[in-house]
């Protein structure tokens, strides 16, 4: 069983204080393991971030639903959804070489890893195949731009990725589509002013 007392994986849930209660529930669930990055670079002295335009909506979030008067006004948002790189850990995959290679795939650019930002923890509702409920940790790293051309996709990486490009560090947060991937990039951006890069 996924979350058997004692098992590796009821340790891990319990470590990123998902407490037992929480964990049982979601034993029934579908887990998913994502990596991606914070690709930082700096273009003529402005700090840019590597951001992605997916071709479609990425799944979304469960989330109580609104009162039906507040509905409107809460997604009001620009036309392009913009998100960082990311995507799932091959089997055998550490968490980190998926987040590089996520970034490549994704952006065209080679980067290297900096250090761990945090844990993404959420649950949502498939909209493809089985429209399961699925718990989901993505792992997010703070990266270096290396080397490559942004947005130099292979042909079949385009049927996910619309564009990638990069956007001012300053700007970017109010582009991202999801909350804690604006999270992420306030942890990235805190990193640079605190520690240099």
């Amino acid at each position: 069983m996924w979350n058997a007392p004692g098992s590796e994986s009821s340790k891990r849930l319990e470590s990123w204080g998902i407490p037992d209660t929480v964990s049982a529930k979601m034993s029934a669930m579908a887990r998913e393991i994502s990596a991606g990055g914070v690709v930082l670079r700096q273009i003529s002295g402005v700090w840019h971030v590597a951001l992605i335009e997916p071709q479609k909506d990425e799944p979304q979030k469960e989330a109580p639903k609104p009162a039906p008067k507040l509905a409107k006004t809460l997604r009001q948002r620009s036309p392009a959804v913009f998100a960082l790189p990311k995507g799932l850990v091959d089997a055998g995959e550490k968490p980190q070489a998926a987040a590089v290679r996520e970034v490549r795939e994704e952006t065209g650019i080679v980067a290297e890893p900096v250090t761990k930002l945090s844990d993404n923890k959420y649950v949502y509702v498939r909209t493809w195949g089985d429209g399961k409920r699925v718990f989901k940790v993505v792992s997010f790293y703070l990266m270096r731009y290396v080397s490559g051309e942004i947005d130099n996709l292979t042909p079949d990486m385009r049927i996910e990725v619309k564009r990638a490009l990069w956007v001012p560090l300053a700007d970017a947060a109010s582009q991202l589509a999801y909350s804690n991937e604006r999270k992420v990039l306030r942890q990235a951006q805190d990193y640079l002013e605190t520690r240099g890069f």
